[in-house]
């Protein structure tokens, strides 16, 4: 078990969990000519003529911005920029581990739609790619979409999009040891914010024909609530065809899947035990999820899965952010689409040879892992 001061002596003694380093020595004044005046100004003409050609002479070739207003952090909420920084260095870490990514963390402290969306189209010339982060539900998705369109270099909101990659590589292979079909499932998914929108919209897109049920905070998503915004009215169109309404007892009664990305102890044994048989459990919630892997499977659940490293079945973006952005960044994707999207997944559910229902997803430390994917994002 982690203790708190021992986090955070190690973080204070580092102060920080990135450096920068050069590419290239700077020992004398011919290296000072190359690298700054005058020769640089030979390298700056050139891309003013030469605009598209900035990722080949600068490090926008290898490097993105993760952006965050820290409204939506981990399982901590609205904590704001300073709460978030270390959280994005953290995930820098992983980026520049396994990726081999130079990434630059940077939080706002601007938190209305337009303000975000202003300050990093003009601070997006320096990147070759954006990874937003930690940014709630609603405005978090005109965000990303406002950015793919406007901006030439891929742009993924990672809470949504790495997240709905690793449940879905998640599911094919706990769906193999099942014996199931997904478009034969019936899916309910707790929790409709940035996750749990992108799962049922990743997971539709994979498998047109699968029943999927949508529970917020007030029930079950339906035709008959009067409260919806546009984005949970928009799920409508891919969920809930037959108008269910009620809460998780009505819900999950003969449901095949549930996936939780919402608060911890949602989940009971009864609820479990009206489940079909070989129930698929996806409790994400963090860091304490909707049920604890224990009490499922004693409650007869098949497969369990949680988004803690210290259970079986991490399901952890982490898995996926790393070789989708060395592939578009190798590739020189403006896009990461669905298709790009459920690429991944399958490589994820590929790369573990022989799934069990301890194993469904690989270990973050997996060889091939990052290399893999960059090879499906073309």
């Amino acid at each position: 078990m982690l203790k708190k001061d021992n986090v955070l002596k190690i973080h204070k003694k580092l102060k920080g969990k990135l450096k920068i380093e050069l590419t290239d020595k700077l020992e004398n004044r011919k290296d000072l000519s190359i690298h700054y005046t005058p020769g640089i100004a030979k390298v700056s003409e050139y891309l003013y003529e030469h605009p598209s050609e900035a990722k080949d002479y600068t490090w926008k070739s290898n490097n993105l911005a993760i952006i965050s207003d820290g409204s939506a952090v981990l399982g901590l909420g609205n904590i704001g920029p300073n709460g978030a920084l270390p959280v994005m260095e953290g995930k820098a870490m992983i980026f520049r581990q396994f990726g081999d990514i130079n990434a630059v963390p940077i939080v706002l402290d601007v938190h209305d739609k337009e303000g975000i969306i202003k300050t990093i189209k003009a601070i997006a010339p320096s990147f070759g790619a954006i990874n937003l982060e930690d940014i709630a539900a609603p405005i978090c998705f005109e965000i990303e979409e406002t950015l793919k369109r406007d901006l030439d270099i891929p742009v993924m909101h990672d809470d949504q999009h790495g997240t709905a990659v690793v449940v879905l590589a998640g599911l094919i292979n706990a769906l193999k040891l099942a014996h199931k079909d997904l478009g034969e499932c019936k899916v309910v998914i707790v929790g409709v914010g940035a996750a749990g929108t992108a799962i049922a919209k990743l997971i539709k897109e994979y498998s047109p024909k699968v029943n999927l049920i949508l529970i917020d905070s007030k029930g079950i998503i339906s035709k008959d609530r009067k409260d919806l915004n546009k984005e949970k009215m928009d799920l409508l169109k891919i969920s809930n065809l037959d108008n269910l309404s009620g809460d998780l007892n009505k819900a999950i009664k003969n449901a095949d899947i549930f996936i939780g990305v919402s608060k911890p102890k949602l989940l009971t044994k009864k609820h479990i035990q009206s489940m079909n048989e070989k129930a698929i459990i996806f409790a994400m919630a963090n860091p304490d999820p909707e049920i604890y892997p224990d009490e499922a499977k004693k409650a007869g659940a098949f497969i369990v899965a949680t988004g803690r490293s210290d259970f079986p079945n991490q399901i952890n973006n982490a898995l996926a952010f790393p070789g989708i952005f060395r592939g578009a960044l190798d590739n020189k994707i403006q896009k990461i689409t669905d298709i790009h999207k459920i690429a991944t997944a399958e490589v994820i559910a590929k790369l573990v040879k022989k799934p069990t229902v301890d194993k469904i997803v690989p270990d973050i430390f997996e060889a091939n892992l990052v290399k893999s994917i960059a090879k499906a994002i073309k």
